[in-house]
């Protein structure tokens, strides 16, 4: 199921989700049985060279990047992934630092779901990605091709997978 809800949805739906803000250092979040993934795509990137394979974020992606970090606090995360680039690096940073987590890379390339799912077993994780990785873990994650790539222009999406008993529920969101 796929759905588009707005902030004030989300803060419901983080309020139900996490009772009580935890301490950050605590080992899990959840039951063994559920595991909560966040997966967002980078913040608005520094486009004027085309030629930079790795650029920063605009001053507009350094808002986002702040928004997320918001849209977070009152979400208890364990972990926060991130691939190795300037422009996710940057997205997750503020959201980490807030959290006291240190960021831990991941490259979708070399990304095996069962490995992840294992490592993460009844914990709150972040992974921050790419228009194409984010859909794509998405997808490797629940079992199926629902989620294309995002679209270029669209910084705002969050995906929220839960894996209850070896079952998995998305919600999608997009935070302005």
């Amino acid at each position: 199921m796929k759905n588009i809800i707005t902030l004030g949805t989300l803060l419901l739906f983080t309020i139900l989700l996490s009772c009580s803000e935890r301490n950050a250092t605590s080992e899990k979040t959840n039951s063994e049985n559920t595991t909560i993934i966040y997966m967002i795509r980078h913040a608005e990137k520094d486009r004027s060279d085309s030629d930079n394979r790795d650029p920063e974020l605009t001053e507009e992606g350094k808002l986002r990047a702040q928004k997320w970090k918001d849209v977070f606090e009152h979400i208890a995360l364990d972990k926060v992934f991130s691939t190795e680039y300037k422009r996710t690096q940057a997205t997750a940073s503020p959201t980490a630092m807030a959290k006291g987590l240190d960021i831990k890379k991941i490259d979708p390339s070399n990304w095996s779901k069962e490995n992840f799912l294992e490592e993460n077993k009844g914990l709150n994780v972040l992974v921050v990605g790419h228009s194409n990785t984010t859909p794509e873990m998405v997808n490797q994650l629940i079992g199926n091709s629902n989620f294309p790539e995002i679209p270029d222009h669209d910084n705002s999406r969050l995906y929220i997978v839960t894996i209850l008993d070896g079952k998995s529920a998305v919600t999608v969101l997009s935070i302005d």
